[in-house]
């Protein structure tokens, strides 16, 4: 299989489009470790844990370790990070999907919900490729792919057709812009070391359960998601390619398959 022999530590793995880039790289041959925070199951919304996920990739004969990690904790990062190392040998391939969404506007936001967002979404993000750095270049290189959305995307200048508002979360967009220009820039700095550094967008929504959390019955939550298999497909595409090669892109899932034939 194409990824045979190398490690993948992928962050915000318990469930939806992590847990499917987990999946798919671990039928691609390498050694998953699918990190996150759930370990057990807390609300009916948001099915999966980092154990379910692991329970799969290994049923159908792949590799994999369930790993602790909250992005809001610097520990918790430098820890999960040696953990999968430790275990084997290396870290050749990083990606960071784990996010959250923050609702309300700028005047309802709590201060305390801006400083969790920023943590988790931008921060952890950053320090995540800080340590997983070392590893990498002791393997001779490496693929980090950080996970963004078209949100990220600018609206341009105004004035704006008011009957209608931007939806989603008020910094979530404005946080994957920053993660995009911040891994271009990693890109152009490591690609000596040969580590190529890319960004991956899902095309469009995807209903998996973070993504339809607010609008799901707690109490009687549609449990009918969907796969993020785009996203998976090209993931592993991405972790083939020579790391001096394809670095510093900001690609969009279903177009890379439908160019690619994946």
């Amino acid at each position: 299989m194409a990824l045979n022999g190398k490690v993948a530590l992928v962050a915000g793995a318990s469930r939806g489009i992590g847990a499917d880039i987990a999946k798919y790289l671990g039928a691609a041959g390498a050694k998953v470790a699918v990190a996150a925070r759930t370990e057990v199951v807390q609300d009916k919304r948001l099915p999966g844990t980092i154990h379910s996920v692991v329970e799969e990739i290994r049923a159908k004969g792949g590799t994999a370790l369930p790993v602790v990690l909250n992005l809001r904790d610097p520990d918790s990062i430098r820890a999960a990070v040696k953990q999968v190392a430790d275990e084997w040998g290396q870290i050749d391939i990083l990606v960071n999907n784990a996010a959250i969404f923050v609702p309300g506007n700028l005047e309802t936001v709590q201060e305390r919900h801006i400083e969790l967002s920023f943590q988790v979404n931008l921060k952890g993000v950053i320090l995540t490729m800080k340590e997983a750095l070392p590893y990498m270049k002791k393997a001779g290189g490496g693929h980090i792919i950080n996970i963004s959305s078209r949100g990220a995307l600018y609206p341009g200048p105004g004035p704006y057709d008011t009957s209608r508002k931007p939806g989603g979360d008020i910094f979530y967009g404005a946080e994957k812009a920053a993660i995009e220009r911040f891994s271009q820039q990693q890109a152009w700095l490591l690609q000596d070391d040969n580590i190529a550094v890319n960004v991956l967008s899902p095309q469009g929504r995807i209903k998996t359960p973070g993504n339809v959390f607010f609008q799901n019955d707690p109490n009687n939550p549609d449990l009918e998601f969907e796969s993020a298999d785009f996203m998976g497909k090209a993931t592993v595409w991405i972790c083939e390619q020579q790391a001096m090669q394809f670095t510093g892109n900001v690609v969009y899932d279903q177009d890379l398959c439908k160019e690619k034939k994946l």
